[in-house]
């Protein structure tokens, strides 16, 4: 694993690989085959729900989420609405430039970003980011690479456990535990 740039307490962002650290890395199309770009193709992705409450979750904390993805999906687009996330990039075939554009945009330092990659195109922003993680089924040069080798699959609440981690490093995670159980925390949108 890699030597950390950064700490967990000079985070303002994660900026996330979509494909295989939210999801399990399948791509599912439904509809008539050969018609692929038509309305009558659809490309289904499976997410999961804790990481959707972490994204709240870093949030409310002061963390802004981004997610930098190569693919282009409306089910990626309707996903990061549906939980906030402002800053989309679809299509980035490479993603050192997108990273540093999004922190450009966000105002933000290469070393205040967190970055969560699966597989070798995720290397670069890897390296650029102030810390960076992997789920534990990344590729073997992206595990080798990360700060954070994660216990969760992609798809299996890799996000809800890089949350958990950095508000846990941070000094921040009881105090999140405590408002659910004072009800103080509207989970809604999930």
């Amino acid at each position: 694993m890699g030597e950390p740039r950064s700490d967990a307490s000079s985070i303002r962002m994660i900026v996330s690989d979509l494909d295989g650290v939210w999801t399990d890395g399948r791509i599912i199309y439904t509809g008539d085959v050969g018609v692929l770009g038509s309305d009558r193709t659809r490309e289904t992705k499976e997410f999961n729900v804790r990481d959707g409450l972490a994204v709240k979750i870093a949030q409310r904390a002061g963390i802004e989420v981004a997610v930098l993805t190569s693919r282009n999906s409306k089910a990626v687009a309707r996903r990061c609405s549906e939980l906030g996330i402002g800053r989309l990039v679809q299509g980035a075939g490479e993603k050192a430039s997108a990273l540093k554009k999004i922190a450009d945009d966000a105002d933000v330092g290469l070393e205040e970003i967190l970055y969560i990659g699966d597989d070798l195109p995720d290397l670069a922003p890897m390296a650029l980011a102030g810390l960076s993680a992997a789920p534990s089924d990344a590729t073997p040069e992206v595990a080798q690479a990360a700060d954070w080798l994660l216990d969760s699959r992609g798809g299996a609440g890799a996000i809800r456990e890089l949350v958990e981690r950095l508000l846990r490093d941070r000094g921040e995670w009881d105090g999140v535990v405590s408002g659910f159980r004072a009800a103080k925390v509207d989970a809604s949108g999930i």
